[in-house]
Parts: structure tokens; C-alpha cells; sequence
């Protein structure tokens, strides 16, 4: 059975292979020069309080690649599923062999057991190895990045570390599953990029947040949190729009709520008066325009110290996060979440197979 399915999956095995081996070379290559380049503009702007623009120049000119990776490791595990695990029985099914195949000395379940684990095994170290040296080579653009691409963003966490490997086993046993179900590739294809799209669009949204009870926090207004101040001339209140990404003090934070607090710890509603930028939130703060520190003197109103009065005043943000500092126990975590699903695929697989599968 080992050697019958090395001989069926080989020319995948070679051209995965292939393509990891290129993809680490040049990330290889790359990487410490770009590195270099991220330490090169630490010491340069640590002495001048410049560090802001340079991460948004670093990022800028890497952002393509910075992306074009991490979809790379995103859809990989869908590919496993697709094609490696959905044609895997109804390709014996549609082609009528499984009547000679399961009936020789070989059972079914034997069957069922080497295929999984000698493609599952290599659909789960394609999956790793590409993980792991695109986390190696994004670490300076991770700690450089918008918040929202940061490393505990949902998009990037996904593709970083070692959680591409839970996705494909997952995939890749539920494609399995697909085939056996539905006993035709094309509808097994369907379904199994359907669920596992679903699977990986509720993870974020309802189960990883909650994996470790997230921290809540209160802080003082200032350019980590505000992304503009709208001060209106002749009157009116001051409108602040509230990054919904960012809290002081905690850069890479994955942010899951944001609201500001007046002085009585109250939260502020919002504001429908005007749209801010994106990923941002907008609320009115009834501070005077027209005199103090947020009124125009001479020239144009100064945001910097309407904010210093704003922050006297005692409004507030407060934010529940996922602080940078528990990316690698979320990972673990949601690696482990996935590595019983697919225990559980398995079992149901091998079940299925057994009794209602002829």
C-alpha cells in the first residue's frame, strides 16, 4: 500500500516540493537583506522620533510581496483539500476500481489508513514548512505593518506560525469526508471549499476571541488611537474619530472593541454627522470651538492641544484586545481546535467507509 500510493501521489508530492523549495531559496535570499534594511531604519529613527513614517514607508515598499505571501499561505490548505483530499476516494469510486481495490487482501480501513497518512502527513509539512519561512521572512514587516494587517490581525494570524497546519490536515481529511459522502469529485470539491470557508470565516469572528478571556483597558487620546480631530470653526462639538485597531502601548494588538468614555465613564454614541476613515469611529465630544484650547486663536484650530484638553477633561477610550504577547499560545491553541476536528473527520471516514460505502 505504501509504495501503490507513493506511486499515485508522487507527481504532486515533486511539484509541491518543487514549488516550496523555490518559494524558501528566495525567501532565503531575501530575508536578511530585508532585515537589515528594517534594522538600518530603527537606529536611524529612534533619535528623531521618526519611527512613525518609517514604518509606513518600509511597509509600503514591501506591501505587495507582504501580501502576495500571506495569500499564498492562506489558500494552500484550501488547495490540500481540494485536490488531495476530495478526489481521494471518488477518484476509485468514479473509475469503478475501489470493486478490485477493496477486495483484495488489503481491507478498506488499511487502505483508508496508509492514504491518510502518507498524503496527510505530506499535505501538513507543505503546509508548515510554508507557514513557518514566510512567518521568518514577514517578521519586519509584521512589526512595521498597519494595525490592520498586524501579526494578530485575522487575515495575517491565519497565515503566520504554525496554524497553516491544522488548516490542512483539516482540509485535506475534510475533503476526504466530501468524497465518501457525496461519491462524486466535482460535488465533493464544492462542498469541501465551502465548508472549510465557513469554518475558517467563524473562527476569527466567533471562537478565536474567546480562546483566552481578552483584557480590557482605558486610554488617554493621542496619534496611536486618533486617527483625525474634525474641529469645527464657529461652534459645534469636537468630533474624534477612534481608531477601531490601535490602542497606546500595545502595538500588534488585535483590537475587538473600541468605544470612547466621557468623564463619567459613560460611552460616547456615535456621530452620523459626517464619515470618518476607514477603520475608524466617530464621536462627538462637547468641548467648545468657539473658546479654550480647542477654539482657532490666531491661524487654524491646533488639534494638538484641543486634544491635551481633551484628555484633562477625562475622555477616555476604552478597548478589549488580544495583546501581541499571546499570538504563540492562540496558535497552539487553534492548531490543537483543528487537530481534533480532524480526529473527529477521521473517525466518521473510516466509519462511513466501513459500513455504508460499497
Amino acid at each position: 500500500m505504501t509504495w501503490l500510493t507513493w506511486r499515485q501521489f508522487r507527481g504532486s508530492a515533486a511539484m509541491t516540493a518543487a514549488a516550496l523549495v523555490v518559494l524558501t531559496a528566495v525567501l532565503a535570499l531575501t530575508g536578511p537583506g530585508l532585515a537589515d534594511r528594517y534594522a538600518a531604519g530603527i537606529a536611524g529613527c529612534v533619535n528623531d522620533g521618526t519611527c512613525h513614517e518609517f514604518f509606513d514607508r518600509f511597509f509600503d515598499d514591501h506591501q505587495l510581496a507582504f501580501l502576495a505571501l500571506t495569500l499564498v499561505v492562506l489558500i494552500l490548505p484550501a488547495l490540500v483539500g481540494l485536490f488531495w483530499g476530495a478526489p481521494l476516494v471518488t477518484r476509485e469510486l468514479e473509475a469503478g476500481t475501489h470493486l478490485l481495490v477493496w477486495n483484495q487482501s488489503v481491507t478498506r480501513r488499511r487502505w483508508l489508513a496508509v492514504k491518510l497518512a502518507i498524503i496527510g502527513l505530506m499535505a501538513t509539512a507543505a503546509a508548515g514548512v510554508c507557514g513557518l519561512v514566510v512567518t521568518w521572512w514577514s517578521g519586519p514587516l509584521d512589526r512595521s505593518a498597519v494595525p490592520e494587517l498586524a501579526q494578530m490581525s485575522p487575515l495575517v494570524f491565519s497565515a503566520r506560525g504554525i496554524a497553516p497546519i491544522g488548516y490542512a490536515a483539516f482540509a485535506f481529511v475534510l475533503g476526504v469526508t466530501a468524497g465518501i459522502l457525496v461519491r462524486r469529485t466535482l460535488p465533493a470539491m464544492v462542498l469541501t471549499l465551502a465548508v472549510f470557508a465557513a469554518v475558517q470565516i467563524a473562527m476569527p469572528l466567533l471562537v478565536r476571541p474567546h480562546l483566552m478571556p481578552p483584557v480590557t483597558g482605558t486610554f488617554q487620546l493621542n496619534r496611536e488611537n486618533v486617527d483625525a480631530f474634525h474641529l469645527p470653526r464657529g461652534g459645534g462639538p469636537v468630533e474624534v474619530f477612534l481608531r477601531t485597531t490601535a490602542v497606546p502601548g500595545h502595538p500588534g494588538a488585535w483590537v475587538l472593541t473600541t468605544e470612547l468614555l466621557d468623564p463619567s465613564g459613560r460611552t460616547i454614541a456615535g456621530t452620523e454627522r459626517s464619515s470618518g476613515p476607514s477603520a475608524t469611529i466617530a464621536r462627538a465630544i462637547p468641548v467648545s470651538t468657539t473658546s479654550g484650547p480647542c477654539a482657532p486663536a490666531t491661524g487654524p484650530p491646533n488639534a494638538n492641544v484641543c486634544v491635551v484638553e481633551i484628555n484633562r477633561l477625562g475622555y477616555r477610550q476604552q478597548a478589549t484586545y488580544q495583546p501581541l504577547e499571546r499570538f504563540w499560545p492562540l496558535q497552539w491553541i487553534e492548531t490543537g481546535i483543528y487537530a481534533l476536528l480532524t480526529l473527529g473527520l477521521t473517525w466518521f471516514s473510516f466509519r462511513w467507509l466501513r459500513r455504508r460505502l460499497s
